[in-house]
């Protein structure tokens, strides 16, 4: 099946495969990206079993495994030294630059979000790809930061210096509510993909952030700026990372078996990455539908649910962080730790970054594989006037991959492959980590059994998303 860029009519489509298309690419209806509900052609319980099992076994193995084995797969390995250098700053205010240009398109280009670059950008390269590599490699977010560069233009330039002191008590709470309010617009607002709309929160955020940099210097960036924040934690998952000036190589997650206790905000806010990822999903399923009383085969429209969903995700993320705290206060009790809660709190709330990453790559894929060839197309063609500057001829997007039940199954398992793998790396990581603070493999054990228990149904909640019908 073939989409023309030129329009949006789907060639040689059949009632069902256009549904199909529908669920799959919501950004027709100027919604943000989804997963597709063609997963519900496939024995998916079987897959769901089979991956909580994949889980349990985990944990059990790690139960009975000795010590010293668990140890030398977070080691890493030494490369290159590093040395300070201008290179992020210039790529910074290029990437700033082009920010500029995006923002301009997006007011002053195409509508369609299919053909505007900018929301295009935004959902489907940024949010969608560049996020999850930034978690599988590491910090790439340092080279491509639109602020770090014009600060220190500024600064050069206008000789201005930080001249407000960030109040140490707040912590990273501000990153944590500018997150939270990133994933109500991503979630309530009714046209997240609208190019003039996007564009108006594009800019108004970045003169925002600049200005506070400005204000408070690099503070700001560390500690208020919800997305360096967050794209931080994704960071400490990657294979590479820097430990005394040198670039080291190690299995995904090593690094946070070398990181101090995370602050109590930062450690908030990886529960909200990840509960507020869920709740993305959740809110499209008939089952919440229904709960707000809403006929999914006669959806309203985003704008008749954003009170609902709003609330939806205040009380999925406070769900979250109790259970989430009631596992590890249940663990410490029978480890009979000595551990406050708070403390253990902050120990154990980065073990669950990977399966927000894996939930992250699995929620989003197959909306990347369509968004990512109008990205390319509008690449081409920016201001849809007819241009061709790739060379691309006439272009048609595909989506023939959600036609065969062989490639629908290809796509569903590496959708659940990336859950899995999540949560059996999640599981390894908190076992790790409670072998550094608790000594023994017994006590440890123990410590993460609620955890473990905990995990294990999310594995099944989270394939169980990747498998409901969605009502939009």
């Amino acid at each position: 099946m073939m989409i023309p860029h030129a329009n949006l009519r789907i060639k040689s489509a059949t009632p069902f495969a256009s549904f199909l298309i529908a669920l799959a690419v919501p950004n027709l209806a100027q919604a943000h990206a989804s997963e597709g509900g063609f997963v519900l052609l496939l024995p998916t319980d079987v897959y769901i079993f089979s991956g909580a099992a994949s889980v349990a076994l985990t944990v059990l193995l790690l139960a009975l495994l000795p010590e010293r084995l668990l140890s030398p797969m977070f080691s890493s390995v030494p490369m290159s030294r590093t040395r300070g250098s201008l290179a992020p700053l210039i790529t910074s205010t290029l990437v700033c630059l082009f920010l500029f240009w995006l923002v301009h398109v997006g007011r002053t280009g195409p509508r369609d979000p299919l053909a505007n670059p900018l929301p295009l950008t935004i959902w489907s390269l940024w949010w969608i790809a560049f996020v999850f590599l930034q978690g599988m490699f590491g910090n790439l977010w340092r080279w491509i930061n639109p602020w770090t560069g014009p600060v220190a233009l500024a600064r050069k330039i206008l000789g201005i210096k930080p001249f407000m002191s960030f109040p140490s008590k707040l912590g990273h709470s501000p990153a944590v509510m500018i997150f939270l309010l990133f994933v109500a617009v991503l979630l309530a607002d009714p046209a997240p993909a609208d190019p003039a709309r996007l564009a108006g929160y594009v800019g108004g955020y970045w003169l925002f952030s600049f200005l506070a940099i400005l204000a408070f210097g690099p503070r700001w960036l560390h500690r208020g700026e919800g997305f360096t924040v967050f794209l931080r934690l994704y960071a400490s998952l990657g294979v590479f990372g820097r430990i005394g000036g040198r670039l080291r190589l190690g299995l995904n997650g090593w690094q946070i078996l070398r990181m101090r206790k995370a602050a109590p905000w930062m450690a908030v806010l990886m529960l909200v990455i990840l509960g507020s990822g869920s709740f993305d999903g959740l809110n499209e399923t008939f089952w919440w539908l229904d709960l707000i009383g809403i006929n999914p085969l006669e959806y309203p429209g985003r704008s008749a649910v954003i009170a609902q969903n709003l609330i939806g995700l205040g009380v999925a993320n406070g769900l979250l962080i109790s259970v989430f705290a009631g596992a590890v206060w249940l663990g410490l009790r029978l480890a009979k730790a000595d551990l406050s809660l708070g403390t253990a709190f902050c120990l154990f709330a980065p073990t669950i970054l990977p399966i927000a990453l894996g939930y992250h790559f699995a929620h989003y894929f197959t909306s990347f594989l369509v968004d990512a060839q109008y990205a390319l197309a509008a690449a081409s063609d920016p201001m849809a006037n007819g241009a061709d500057y790739l060379g691309l001829g006439t272009f048609y997007v595909t989506t023939g991959f959600f036609n065969t039940h062989d490639s629908v199954r290809v796509l569903w398992l590496t959708q659940a492959g990336a859950v899995v793998l999540g949560h059996i790396l999640a599981v390894l990581l908190a076992h790790a980590v409670a072998l550094q603070h608790f000594g023994s493999n017994r006590r440890a054990a123990l410590s993460q059994a609620p955890l473990a228990m905990f995990m294990i149904f999310y594995t099944f909640f989270g394939l169980w998303l990747l498998a409901s019908p969605r009502g939009f």
